[in-house]
């Protein structure tokens, strides 16, 4: 029998979570896994008097970091204290102290995952983050070593439940942003602050990640454009309902040659896209590789027991490696030097103005766009306004972004005003 000692940084909701997990299926961790057992020495805290979601015994609670990353009979640190730092700092110093790191913590791996794997590297341990993207959803795994006979060209990921769950909830009952936003929060589904799912930053922090698995070298999160849902409406959720999309924000990366493309926004996908069924606040990612094909994987993506399963299989997979496997790209700091990144993407959009309501307008409208090589596919005209303004739909075939906006600025707004403007993915 193996006994593997762990210490934890932090005990929160995830960490109270592989705790239960570690105790309640410790027999069936042991019969699948040739007799290890999975003992935890030390608990990093910041009040051991605060109560948890966990039976921790009080004499393995501490204040003391050291008595986590200094131990030497502590073989694994697990950390669960998200947020950039100290997580960092108490990660690399458990490194350097010749422990295997796991965490799910996608914000310091994000940010510093070049300075955490060059420092496992040196000292020949591990370093485990399949929970920092998609909760129980083993993307990483998938994207490490089962698609490893593949090139990726296509990926696109829901890959935030706060901002599925709201816009879920918009689309099926055509309720407000701020009043779905409200509901999120009081269930514990949005943060108190949901600055960053909202805006989409916690997408962006993963995809950043992803990419660099899927693409076989280093995407940076500073090269993901990253725009968030507080601007929409449930009016442009209710007319791109009628001409059959549903609105997601989605994480896509796409890959041509050596030229990528990173963004999160929110988009508008036709109802029988695979992903236009993920609802609530489950999580999904699709792909397309050269030998695989299509394929998506959907399942929760955030939650202590959820996270805690991805987090236990990580422990696990640390604890009877014979050698620690790391991803072979150049990481550095810097995006990978092979690597074109483009910002003038191809794509369809949907555009709501709201327009004069005389005659010439909408051939004027159309000549704008004309001019900048935007091609309208669909025109609808949505009722009258009080003031002599009417909302306009329209959708346009694919155009480049940055013709799309040169377009837009074009416009004259005694004549038409844009509302909105939403990204459309076939």
């Amino acid at each position: 029998m193996k006994e593997v000692i762990i210490g934890f940084l932090g005990c929160g909701n995830v960490g109270g979570g592989v705790w239960n997990l570690l105790d309640n299926f410790r027999k069936e961790i042991a019969h699948r896994n040739n007799g290890l057992s999975i003992k935890v020495k030390k608990v990093l805290v910041r009040d051991v008097n605060k109560a948890r979601s966990c039976a921790v015994p009080a004499e393995l609670l501490t204040t003391d970091v050291e008595e986590v990353v200094s131990d030497p009979d502590i073989s694994i640190v697990v950390e669960f204290m998200g947020g950039e730092q100290p997580a960092t700092e108490y990660m690399l110093r458990a490194l350097r102290a010749g422990k295997t790191v796991v965490t799910a913590n996608k914000v310091a791996l994000a940010l510093n995952w070049h300075r955490l794997q060059a420092e496992a590297q040196d000292k020949n341990v591990g370093l485990y983050y399949e929970a920092s993207v998609c909760g129980a959803i083993p993307i990483i795994n998938v994207l490490q070593n089962s698609l490893q006979a593949n090139r990726i060209g296509h990926m696109m990921g829901i890959i935030n439940g706060t901002t599925n769950y709201i816009l879920s909830r918009m689309y099926e009952n055509g309720e407000d942003y701020q009043d779905v936003l409200g509901d999120a929060q009081r269930l514990g589904l949005a943060e108190p602050n949901p600055a960053a799912d909202v805006e989409g930053l916690d997408a962006a922090y993963k995809l950043s990640i992803m990419a660099s698995l899927a693409f076989h070298g280093r995407v940076p999160f500073p090269k993901v454009y990253t725009e968030g849902i507080t601007k929409l409406t449930a009016m442009d959720i209710s007319c791109g309902k009628e001409m059959g999309y549903v609105l997601k924000l989605l994480a896509i990366a796409k890959r041509e040659n050596n030229t990528v493309q990173v963004r999160v926004h929110p988009t508008f996908l036709p109802a029988t896209h695979p992903l236009s069924s993920v609802n609530g606040s489950f999580n999904a990612v699709y792909l397309q590789g050269h030998a695989c094909q299509e394929m998506m994987l959907q399942g929760r993506g955030a939650g202590d027991m959820p996270t805690a399963s991805a987090v236990v299989s990580d422990i696990l997979r640390a604890a009877t490696a014979e050698i620690h496997l790391h991803p072979t790209f150049a990481n550095t700091a810097e995006a990978d030097p092979s690597l074109i990144f483009n910002d003038n993407w191809q794509s369809q959009y949907f555009i709501r103005l709201s327009a004069e309501d005389k005659p010439g307008v909408l051939a004027k409208i159309a000549g704008w766009l004309a001019q900048k090589d935007v091609s309208i596919a669909t025109m609808l005209q949505k009722g009258k306004a009080d003031d002599d303004r009417v909302p306009l739909i329209i959708v346009t075939h694919a155009a480049p972004e940055k013709s799309l906006r040169k377009a837009l600025e074009s416009f004259d707004a005694q004549l038409c005003t844009v509302e909105s403007v939403i990204r459309v993915e076939a």
